[in-house]
């Protein structure tokens, strides 16, 4: 591929993981929205189908494309900012990463995170990422605008006062709508986190879940399968300059130098290591959890807010994550608990366990009802293929709907039972695209196309 945009034949696409791959016959990082309305209208005109692409961090095809693959990076940045409302307008290939010192110079932040940063915004938008805490939505929830390209370069303006039908419909879309190429976003003003992380009793902790998320502005948890305890990260949100309140009032801003040998040698390295020697001898991995489990401690620590969200991830894995009914999540980790030690597996990395608050988006994971997520990985030496089968079937049985951008086996059948306004979203897809331009074989078994006549 070149800087220019010109193309380059049968390119290799990996995901991150490396557990997805394709072939597309052209991969092009357009420099303007001129551009990328050429390639557009040229591929249309070749019968050829077109997926975007970001970071390449979904563990689903979901962005894997055989013709066009299209990257934003150079369509990066902010566009603009209204600083009464808070609203920030972003050029749709910004990465996440960037988000903090691009908002600084104007005190804004974004309300929440994930735990990861090289998405691009686009991406994160449209496959319903998401962060922690139940006073706040997935990044999709906090969008206020976007401007779609269609297959003829054609850009629609979209929000809730122009076109808002599709809008509503189009804020997480999978990229088949069209091209997002700007997304408007509702930012806050800029905050510190401080975070008490606290190894608890598995047993107890489920018994406390609900009431534990509910208290805290973010609550999140790890467990290493094979322990009987988990890894506790309580947040609480304090203005920049302002005091914590009561017990957190001395949490001081931790030392960078110790935050990066945090989470680059002890997280990243330690768990390299743990995990390596897990995938050659399996028999060790329950007691390599104990033992990593047992020198985990106790620490407060204050810190900017996305310094305090984002974990680097240096040690490769697949995920599945499933978003369940607030109220269902904590006896689903006790089914996967009991399901993992009566089966015999030896599971090397953590459980993650997050909430989110409900919204409108209809296609979000949280649409409608607040949610707790379930997140399952396997390093990518194992087969994950019957750990996450067995899970995610104990959380479809209890009413889960798996995230868009990790894996999962459900096709359009099952996915309609999930969303009740996917028939609606398939409607938009088919008046927006009826030859389905935007989409892959992946996209196509997710809103049910058996054949679109494309190349």
């Amino acid at each position: 591929m070149t800087r220019s945009g010109r193309p380059t034949q049968r390119q290799l696409f990996r995901n991150w993981s490396g557990h997805v791959h394709s072939h597309p016959h052209t991969f092009l990082r357009p420099t303007s929205a001129g551009e990328l309305g050429d390639i557009l209208r040229s591929a249309a005109d070749a019968g050829q189908r077109v997926r975007p692409v970001g970071a390449g961090h979904s563990f689903t095809p979901v962005a894997a494309g055989d013709d066009v693959m299209i990257s934003l990076d150079h369509l990066s940045g902010i566009i603009a900012v209204d600083e009464e409302s808070g609203r920030v307008r972003f050029h749709a290939g910004t990465r996440l990463r960037d988000i903090p010192a691009l908002l600084a110079p104007f005190g804004l932040a974004l309300a929440n995170h994930g735990d990861v940063n090289p998405q691009a915004l686009a991406g994160a938008i449209s496959t319903s990422t998401h962060g922690t805490g139940l006073g706040f939505t997935g990044f999709a929830g906090t969008v206020t605008g976007l401007l779609l390209m269609a297959a003829d370069g054609t850009v629609t303006d979209l929000s809730p006062t122009t076109h808002p039908e599709i809008f509503d419909l189009a804020r997480v879309s999978l990229g088949v709508l069209g091209i997002v190429t700007e997304i408007e976003l509702q930012c806050v003003p800029a905050f510190d986190l401080i975070a008490e992380e606290i190894v608890s009793d598995v047993d107890e902790l489920l018994a406390d879940l609900e009431p534990r998320m509910r208290a805290a502005d973010q609550f999140e948890f790890y467990w290493f399968p094979h322990t009987d305890t988990a890894l506790t990260k309580t947040n609480t949100r304090v203005g920049l300059g302002e005091i914590g309140p009561g017990h957190l009032a001395e949490a001081g801003v931790r030392n960078r130098f110790l935050n990066l040998f945090d989470k680059e040698v002890i997280e990243n390295g330690a768990l390299r290591l743990a995990v390596e020697l897990g995938s050659a001898v399996p028999s060790l991995v329950p007691r390599i959890n104990r033992i990593a489990q047992s020198a985990v401690s106790d620490r407060t620590y204050r810190a900017p807010g996305h310094d305090v969200f984002v974990t680097p991830r240096r040690v490769r894995f697949n995920e599945m994550e499933y978003a369940l009914p607030f109220e269902a999540g904590a006896e689903a980790i006790r089914e996967i608990r009991r399901t993992i030690e009566s089966r015999g597996w030896s599971i090397s990395f953590p459980i993650e366990v997050r909430s989110a608050a409900a919204d409108d988006v209809p296609l979000s994971t949280a649409f409608g009802r607040e949610t707790m997520y379930i997140a399952v990985h396997r390093f990518v030496k194992d087969d994950f293929a019957e750990y996450f089968r067995v899970v995610e079937q104990i959380c479809r049985r209890h009413g889960g709907r798996p995230h868009w951008g990790k894996i999962h086996t459900l096709g359009a059948d099952d996915l309609r039972e999930l969303y009740p306004r996917f028939e609606d979203f398939c409607a938009l897809r088919q008046k927006l695209d009826p030859n389905a331009m935007f989409g892959n074989r992946f996209t196509d078994s997710l809103f049910g196309l058996r054949s679109v006549g494309l190349s």
